[in-house]
């Protein structure tokens, strides 16, 4: 029902900025919660951040602790779209980014609906 299609995904040195969006088509944007993901081989999925709006009048914002301050979630419903603003990049933060939507209430577990495609982010000098 819900498609997401990922874009923005590359190379950068440590200490660089990158930008990820997800357009979403199929469904009904505002009504779902958006959220970010991100799985380094030998690792699980783990949670990056989410974003959602609160009854049509402001949005909740939640990151991991190991992105908090640097990465910032954002959407644009009128353009069906959801980003991710990521700064000061370390090696760490390589992995296969994926977005995420789900109905109800945020979560930080990797229990969302619909999926996208995944794009690489690799942090190297």
């Amino acid at each position: 029902q819900v498609q997401l299609v990922e874009s923005g995904g590359g190379l950068v040195q440590p200490g660089g900025s990158l930008r990820l969006s997800c357009a979403a088509s199929g469904g009904t944007f505002s009504r779902y919660v958006m959220g970010w993901f991100r799985q380094a081989p030998g690792k699980e999925r783990e949670f990056v951040a989410a974003i959602s709006w609160i009854a049509g009048k402001t949005y909740y914002a939640d990151y991991a602790d190991s992105v908090k301050g640097r990465f910032t979630i954002s959407r644009d419903n009128a353009k069906n779209t959801v980003y991710l603003q990521m700064n000061s990049l370390k090696p760490e933060d390589t992995a296969v980014y994926y977005c995420a939507a789900k109905s109800g209430v945020a979560s930080r577990s990797p229990n969302y609906d619909y999926w996208g495609q995944g794009a690489q982010v690799t942090v190297s000098s």
